[in-house]
């Protein structure tokens, strides 16, 4: 039994290529399924979380990441009795469209782009699921469910306003080319919020980035324990396993906190959410995207201890000077490669060569950046080496 706001599958607006049901599975779990056996889906075993691969093995890659919002995910679906197939989809996408290396390598990328209509990951998770995956007899993408496809747009909420203007992430660039263009033909309905269990999968990353990230950070030895002490939430964990345990070793004390912090923002989840849910009581999945502000939420107390963890994770890790270096070596790589492929298609694999020639120079661009953005690390860097004879994060 789901809620009367949930999305339930024998109400989905269905496919953009209709497809007869499968008795067994709903329509969106099919979608999950869809996902979980992309090939984007497997490159994201090698694709950057923080940590190049290089760096060792036990540190979160986007695939261990998307693995980690899923299972938060799916466990706030079920306590709000949300469609769980639905938000563990819209979880294990959600990365489908990162570049190698992380967010250093989408800001290369989107400024090599910019003559070209620059580049956004929401927006290449969407070509992805809808073009890029090319193995199905009838149709080109995944030929997911509205739902999923709404869910992956905007499950951070609307992207336009009422009269079409781009707003919240897009307000100074626009909306990506690769969204324009796809909802002229399939309205996601941009000016609404998404769905409940979209909102749950976007809370579920913010959960387990922050709790992850921190996790990873102390590993690298990136800051000491002791530097959290004055973080809240996080503060707060530490110091209630160092009560408790005041003798454990120190991978223990990192684990027991980590838990404790996922604890917290799940907790605050369900209180915030409950509260929003009695307070709007919606009757329907519509009503929540009509809501004008999202039913899923923290608490404004948790959206401010998230904003401070935000900011010690940014000076304390993600501006690391041994992350900015080794990111400003991938940043080469990734500079480096479209330069090559842009001044001769032939270095492009031959699958690569057959839709757009080099003549076609926004069109051509756009390949050599969906091919760029699929690779992951290790094949970037291979790539490299084969074109340059030198492998620029190690020399």
């Amino acid at each position: 039994m789901i809620a009367a706001f949930a999305s339930h599958a024998k109400e989905s607006r269905g496919r953009v290529i209709p497809e007869a049901e499968i008795a067994h599975r709903s329509c969106f779990a099919r979608d999950r399924d869809r996902i979980i056996h992309s090939s984007a889906f497997r490159r994201l075993k090698q694709k950057t979380q923080v940590f190049v691969f290089h760096e060792g093995d036990h540190f979160r890659t986007r695939l261990t990441h998307s693995l980690e919002v899923a299972q938060v995910a799916r466990s706030l679906a079920r306590t709000l009795k949300l469609d769980e197939d639905l938000t563990e989809a819209l979880a294990l996408a959600h990365d489908l469209g990162h570049t190698p290396f992380g967010h250093a390598g989408e800001r290369e990328l989107d400024e090599l782009m910019r003559p070209f209509g620059g580049f956004d990951h929401n927006a290449q998770t969407l070509r992805i699921v809808t073009k890029l995956e090319r193995k199905y007899a009838n149709f080109d993408g995944l030929n997911l469910t509205w739902e999923t496809l709404e869910g992956l747009v905007k499950h951070n909420g609307p992207i336009v306003d009422g009269e079409g203007h781009a707003i919240g992430p897009y307000a100074k660039t626009g909306l990506p080319v690769a969204i324009v263009e796809y909802v002229q033909a399939h309205d996601l309905r941009l000016s609404s919020f998404a769905s409940a269990e979209a909102q749950v999968a976007a809370l579920s990353d913010d959960i387990a980035y922050n709790a992850h990230d921190v996790d990873d950070g102390l590993r690298a030895k990136l800051f000491n324990i002791i530097d959290l002490g004055d973080v809240p939430l996080v503060g707060k964990a530490l110091g209630d396993v160092l009560k408790a345990y005041p003798k454990l070793e120190t991978a223990r004390v990192i684990h027991e906190t980590v838990r404790r912090l996922i604890s917290a923002m799940v907790a605050d989840v369900l209180e915030q959410s409950g509260r929003n849910i009695t307070q709007a009581k919606p009757k329907t999945a519509d009503a929540v995207r009509d809501l004008g502000v999202p039913l899923i939420s923290f608490s404004a107390q948790m959206r401010e201890n998230n904003r401070v963890m935000q900011s010690f994770l940014s000076s304390s890790m993600y501006r690391h000077p041994r992350v900015l270096e080794i990111m400003g070596r991938a940043q080469r790589v990734i500079r480096d490669l479209f330069n090559a492929f842009m001044n001769d298609e032939k270095l492009l694999p031959a699958d690569w060569r057959e839709d757009h020639p080099i003549s076609d120079t926004s069109n051509y661009a756009r390949q050599v950046c969906d091919f760029l953005a699929g690779m992951t690390d290790r094949y970037a860097l291979d790539q490299h080496k084969r074109l340059f004879d030198l492998d620029p994060l190690f020399r």
